[in-house]
């Protein structure tokens, strides 16, 4: 069972997707510090001193400065600035990885190939392109195609 268990995670899938869960969960934190740290604060700014996080609705009716003093006292809150920040996140990684994934399928891309064999239209025979004359029922091609 240990031998099987050694062969499932050495396939080139499984190592792969290991690879890749980490390498997102590293992008996904480079992103989240993007977005709250870089992206956020300039638009907040521009938005009238805005700081999204602290951006907050409290169901209890109280007012707090904060959205820590509302956690503090313990009330209910809906943090729809923390969901804002989320959302950008989100938008960032999905435009990134559509980035990646559109370069991917063009390297993957292969050139259209032309053809180098036809069919004979008498015989059904497969022959060469450029036949003039179908070597298996002797047929004349230029006719034809």
């Amino acid at each position: 069972m240990l031998r099987e268990f050694k062969e499932f995670i050495m396939r080139g899938n499984v190592v792969d997707l290991a690879i890749g869960i980490i390498l997102g969960a590293a992008f996904g934190k480079i992103v989240t510090s993007f977005v709250s740290d870089i992206l956020m604060p300039p638009v907040g700014l521009a938005l009238g001193r805005v700081d999204f996080a602290n951006l907050f609705y409290s169901l209890n009716g109280q007012r707090y400065p904060t959205l820590q003093a509302a956690k503090a006292a313990g009330a209910p809150t809906i943090n729809y600035g923390i969901f804002i920040n989320t959302t950008i996140d989100f938008i960032v990684v999905a435009f990134v990885i559509f980035l990646v994934v559109r370069q991917i399928n063009r390297m993957r891309r292969e050139a259209p190939t032309t053809p180098t064999t036809k069919e004979c239209p008498y015989c059904a025979s497969v022959i060469a392109v450029k036949a003039r004359r179908c070597p298996n029922c002797t047929s004349e091609l230029r006719a034809v195609a």
